[in-house]
């Protein structure tokens, strides 16, 4: 990190701008970031996961390891046209979904969210990663984007879904099933 920041509060955005890590402004509610806000989001949801979890397992490097590759992600949209996130991101993500999803039963219906506190936590970070994802789905048509960053959060969603299942499992929760029929009025 090159600049250290004494002060917190700059004043610059007030106008309604933000500075990109590149040295260019653009409006606060731009494509891009709204991209990087949704992967701090989804990133801060890892966070309080991680704090609703027990011990040093496996599953808590492995969400830590996620948080510093949304963070690299995050800089990624704030230098436009850099690549952090690549073919190696994602096939660790596809390697770790794989693990994790080999001792789960087969799904037999749609799982509503909840469970448990920790699988319902890792539920909320996987709509704010389908909504990150969308967000950077918009920003690709604006502009040109690491396509691995797309994979990435297509990917993470999935195994966020897998974790939500292993923790339900891992607290002596049952998975809730979704059932048409209480849908009925």
């Amino acid at each position: 990190m090159g600049n250290r920041l004494s002060k917190i509060y700059t004043r610059t955005g007030d106008d309604g701008s933000t500075g990109l890590a590149d040295g260019n402004r653009i409006a606060k509610n731009a494509q891009r970031v709204e991209a990087m806000g949704t992967a701090d989001e989804l990133n801060c949801h890892l966070g309080l996961l991680i704090e609703c979890l027990d011990g040093d397992d496996a599953l808590l490097e492995t969400l830590r390891r996620i948080q510093h590759h949304l963070f690299d992600l995050g800089g990624e949209f704030a230098i436009p046209g850099s690549q952090v996130i690549g073919a190696d991101h994602i096939q660790w993500l596809e390697d770790t979904l794989d693990e994790h999803n080999a001792d789960l039963p087969p799904l037999k219906n749609f799982i509503l969210p909840g469970g448990s506190p920790a699988a319902a936590q890792c539920h909320m970070a996987r709509a704010v990663c389908r909504r990150a994802e969308r967000v950077v789905v918009a920003l690709s048509h604006e502009d040109s984007i690491n396509s691995a960053a797309r994979q990435y959060l297509n990917r993470l969603s999935d195994l966020l879904f897998v974790v939500a299942r292993v923790l339900a499992r891992r607290e002596g929760a049952e998975e809730i099933l979704w059932e048409q029929k209480k849908s009925a009025l």
